[in-house]
Order: C-alpha cells, then structure tokens, then sequence
C-alpha cells in the first residue's frame, strides 16, 4: 500500500457575458460550499484524476491550466495515519453538461465564491488561482495584440 493519498482539487472558472464564474460544490446540507476533489487512482496523476472528475461528476470538458498550488496533511486509511498531498488546479470549463457526481453545484463569481467557502485554506487557493488566470488573460492579450500588429505589417 502507497504511504501517501494523492487528492486532486479543481478550481474551475467559465466565462459567461464577460465575466468570470467560478464553480463549487456542495456535498450536504451540514456542509458549506468547497473546491471539487479527488482521490487519484492508483498509477493515476493528480492532472489526470481531475480531468476525469470533471468530465464524470462535474459533466463538463475541464482543461488544466496551470498548478494554482498544494496542501499537505494527514489521514487516516483503515486505521492507518497517512501523508495526503492536495494539489490545486486552476481550470476552464469549455463545455457543460449534467452535472451527475455533486449533490448541489453552482457558479459564483469571485466575491460570492470567496464568501461561500468555509475553508480559509480554499479561500486562499482561489484567490491564487484568480490571480494566475489574470496573469495568463494579460499575455494572452499581448499574443492577440503582437499578431494583429503582426497581420497589418
């Protein structure tokens, strides 16, 4: 048996009418809103595994942009305590369908999802996750404005 639990956690955004949507989920009522996660299967990466959740629980095609960071901690596995590895994507949703894995699911923009999240832990992992998607938004404009100047030479 593997001595540490790799668990993959999806932090998925989509545009709608130009603004920025960021998906979370709910598992139960006794619990508040939080990231998507996983277990990654045996022989599985942690890319791989929310790739998979994704599309599965979450119905949608997901692309993984970029590790938005990770957590370490400890679990118990059949009464045996384990490392456990969170690795913390920043994703975008390209296409949506039904969601079937999730009891409740919604989309918030970033002020709301902030506020619904009950873990100070996910809070912070959002707000880098925002801030690596603006990073990426800024050179993708640059790539566009360098081409267009590119096509008018």
């Amino acid at each position: 048996m593997k001595d540490e639990v790799t668990v993959a956690a999806a932090i998925v955004y989509k545009l709608a009418k130009g603004k920025i949507l960021w998906f979370l989920i709910k598992e139960s009522d006794d619990n508040g809103w939080e990231i998507p996660r996983t277990n990654a299967r045996r022989g599985e990466s942690s890319v791989r595994a929310v790739i998979r959740m994704m599309a599965e629980q979450g119905g949608m095609e997901a692309k993984v942009l970029e590790e938005a960071g990770r957590a370490g901690g400890a679990v118990k596995v059949k009464e045996r305590l384990m490392t456990q590895r969170t690795y913390y994507y920043l994703m975008e949703a390209r296409e949506s369908g039904e969601v079937l894995g999730f009891t409740e699911t919604e989309w918030f923009d970033y002020g709301q999802a902030t506020r619904k999240l009950t873990s100070k832990r996910e809070q912070g992992m959002l707000r880098e996750a925002s801030k690596i998607l603006k990073v990426l938004q800024k050179k993708a404009q640059k790539i566009a404005k360098a081409a267009e100047i590119s096509e008018n030479i």
